[in-house]
């Protein structure tokens, strides 16, 4: 007989290793709570009876009371119990002794009804789930039939299970709140207007959808994973590119640096590229960096150059017309003496052509010196010219 003790005490013992593995293992193999759960109530059913089972957490903030587990033969789970703290019941005798509880017979009977069954139970136990020394809840077996489905060992099993059951539930919340705090933060990411990515080693290891736009490909595929040298219009911009990158980030913890970069059909456009690491021993392994479009930019800053390059072109072509003035109109009239001393009509002929001539340069002479603004119009051999007599009209109008 003592052999035989020995064996089923062994036995159980074993069973109970190999149900807390079970549930340890599932924190990792679940998607959410609801499966972790049904996990553990699967497992702990191997060692005990786990008809009528549940999981209850205790929100201390809101002091309300939620079933997220509950498996019952005779009742459906029960809504969330406000004011729980001033709510009498086996739970909370459970939660503020912060120890196991076993109940049967009146004692389960006399219990307040608040819709978890346990008034009308034949025996009822009960585990706090601690975590860092405090109750977070109580996981529950109960019987409706007989006293002697459990006993005093069986108490003392539900609680040890019940430690590694709240160290799971903890896991998997973390791993639930770290999920959910990931994928608001890549909504955040996808919805910046700036094309971001995170690079190791100088391959991108993940980019937003702007990034994608931004260089013309059609799917994250196609650069993640993949060598920043892509973007790269040939290898000597690459190397440049490198050395100004670990400059920056080993002696400011982050690089800041203007380059034409080349998207998948191989045209290339300015952009803005920032890079910032936190590892100042290896600060190219890891990085975040953002990538501006400032193509338009750099045109509308060529634009506005080209704009007042020519403008000081026309201001100094408005002073070299002033001085070009006076010898003309002093051939004008120098002309016109020449005119009353000529005889011969051939003399004349020629006097009246350099006067006409000269009449002309200073009909231009007089329009560039009156130019303000200019604009352009289209000549042979693909180029545009500045339109002058345009220019005069328009000095003109705005005259009148």
């Amino acid at each position: 007989m003592h052999g035989s003790g020995e064996i089923q005490k062994q036995r159980r013992f074993e069973q109970t290793i190999a149900v807390l593995y079970e549930i340890s293992n599932s924190v990792s193999h679940t998607r959410n709570l609801r499966e972790l759960f049904g996990v553990i109530h699967r497992s702990l059913g191997k060692i005990l009876c786990a008809t009528n089972f549940f999981i209850a957490l205790h929100d201390a903030k809101a002091d309300s009371l939620s079933f997220p587990f509950y498996v019952n033969e005779r009742f459906s789970c029960p809504d969330p119990i406000p004011d729980f703290s001033n709510t009498p019941s086996l739970i909370n005798r459970v939660i503020r002794s912060g120890s196991p509880k076993m109940f049967l017979g009146e004692d389960c009977r006399d219990a307040l009804r608040n819709n978890n069954g346990s008034s009308d139970c034949r025996i009822w136990l009960g585990a706090p789930l601690i975590v860092r020394d405090r109750v977070r809840g109580v996981m529950g077996v109960q019987d409706y039939r007989s006293e002697n489905t459990f006993d005093a060992r069986d108490l003392n099993l539900l609680n040890s299970v019940s430690q590694h059951v709240a160290l799971a539930i903890e896991r998997k919340e973390s791993e639930t709140r770290i999920r959910e705090q990931g994928n608001i933060l890549e909504k955040i990411l996808e919805a910046s207007p700036v094309g971001i990515a995170l690079v190791e080693n100088r391959v991108f290891k993940w980019v937003n959808s702007e990034m994608i736009r931004m260089f013309g490909y059609a799917d994250k595929s196609e650069l993640e994973h993949k060598s920043v040298k892509l973007i790269y219009a040939d290898g000597s911009d690459f190397e440049f590119a490198g050395k100004t990158i670990y400059e920056g980030l080993s002696t400011r913890g982050k690089a800041d640096y203007e380059m034409d970069l080349i998207r998948k059909d191989q045209s290339l456009f300015s952009v803005h590229v920032r890079l910032n690491s936190t590892n100042n021993k290896d600060p190219m392994s890891w990085t975040i960096g953002t990538f501006t479009d400032i193509s338009g930019r750099r045109a509308a800053e060529k634009e506005r150059f080209e704009r007042e390059r020519l403008q000081g072109v026309l201001e100094m072509a408005g002073a070299v017309c002033h001085e070009i003035n006076q010898p003309l109109q002093a051939i004008m009239g120098y002309s016109e003496l020449l005119e009353l001393d000529l005889d011969s009509q051939a003399a004349l002929n020629s006097i009246h052509s350099i006067r006409s001539q000269a009449g002309r340069l200073g009909k231009i002479t007089t329009t560039l010196a009156n130019i303000t603004e200019y604009k352009t119009v289209s000549y042979p051999g693909n180029t545009k010219i500045v339109d002058i007599w345009g220019a005069g009209r328009a000095n003109r109008r705005d005259a009148l």
